[in-house]
């Protein structure tokens, strides 16, 4: 599914301060119109895919299905919508509240007979600024639940892998499929921080030709973008761990050299963001220590300058006094002398500051 660029509608936050436990109120910003549904139908034999333009429509198609279905909400501001599903499902009052609660930190719940698993997936937008979105997958029996801010994602792969029957993913239940999910979730950690390491190396280079403020205004937003992917990941290899210790009919055993891979990855990520966040700390000072040492090199000129003009100046300055008996006053060459010695005096002086390397 291409990812589609959709006008943002402005929303004033609402604040769930005060309300009761369970309160399903949307907290984050409405990213399109209306809520689309697909359902993808799946088995060792094939595929049937549904678009369903209403809640009780979605629910009337996939409660005749059977197989593997996977249930996908684009747009999480149509809380009735999905109170609608997520109750015929059985779903607790408390996970729908955290499904439309956009600022969830990324976490693993276990709810008896379903699972429940909050991600950030990251995308580059139209001005390659990193973009974060709350997903949620819940995972129960045969069914898989996705929630999402907007229309478009990273699931494209995993589509792919569906529609034409490749891998084990037709011959293995809604659990592999929320593996495969997660996984596609963490593999564009990867992109998104070979695009940062990238950019990183192009500060680094302009950094050391010449430091300009330019390059200290993008250090500061990739800092920015690392400390995004940071908090996006590090609570993934919880989960990853979390996932591998569960043994429930709807997440088998079996699964755990999965699990085991997704943690790797999950690793590698955590490991590279923060090498990146330590990049990105080392370019910030090597930038400070540039603009100092080219402070330092311009303080050094003025000062060799103004000291060679010192004696320059004195010599100068004595013979701009007007008493009346200066006998050099008188002399027919003293201007031609002074000025000899003067020039001297300066060339003695750059001599003695090269000598001590000063320059």
């Amino acid at each position: 599914m291409a990812k589609k660029l959709t006008k943002l509608i402005p929303k004033k936050r609402i604040h769930k301060s005060g309300l009761a436990p369970g309160s399903a109120i949307f907290t984050g910003d409405v990213k399109m119109e209306n809520v689309v549904i697909t359902i993808i139908n799946y088995d060792k034999t094939g595929i049937k895919s549904f678009s369903p333009s209403t809640a009780n429509e979605a629910i009337e198609t996939a409660s005749i299905l059977d197989g593997t279905i996977w249930i996908n909400i684009d747009g999480l501001h149509d809380v009735k919508s999905i109170e609608n599903i997520c109750s015929f499902y059985d779903i607790h009052k408390l996970t729908i509240e955290d499904i439309v609660s956009v600022n969830q930190r990324p976490k693993l719940e276990e709810h008896g007979e379903y699972i429940h698993l909050v991600l950030k997936m990251l995308d580059m937008n139209a001005t390659d600024i990193i973009d974060s979105e709350q997903i949620s997958l819940i995972c129960k029996g045969n069914i898989l639940l996705s929630f999402q801010e907007r229309t478009g994602d990273v699931f494209d792969g995993v589509r792919e892998r569906i529609n034409s029957g490749k891998g084990f993913i037709r011959q293995r239940g809604a659990s592999y499929l929320l593996y495969a999910l997660t996984d596609s979730v963490v593999d564009r950690y990867f992109y998104i921080l070979e695009f940062i390491g990238e950019r990183l190396d192009r500060v680094e280079i302009g950094l050391l030709d010449n430091p300009e403020k330019a390059y200290l205004n993008d250090l500061h937003l990739l800092r920015k973008e690392i400390l995004k992917v940071r908090r996006a990941v590090y609570p993934v290899k919880d989960v990853a761990l979390q996932l591998e210790k569960t043994s429930t009919s709807s997440f088998p055993q079996e699964l755990d050299i999965f699990l085991r891979d997704l943690y790797d990855h999950t690793v590698r990520v955590i490991e590279t963001v923060e090498l990146y966040r330590d990049n990105s700390s080392g370019l910030l000072e090597l930038y400070m220590n540039s603009v100092s040492n080219r402070m330092n090199e311009v303080m050094m000129t003025l000062t060799i300058i103004a000291t060679i003009f010192i004696p320059l100046t004195f010599i100068a300055g004595i013979y701009g006094m007007n008493f009346t008996n200066m006998p050099e006053l008188q002399y027919k060459y003293g201007y031609f002398v002074i000025l000899a010695i003067m020039f001297f005096l300066m060339l003695g002086m750059l001599a003695f500051f090269k000598r001590k390397k000063w320059f």
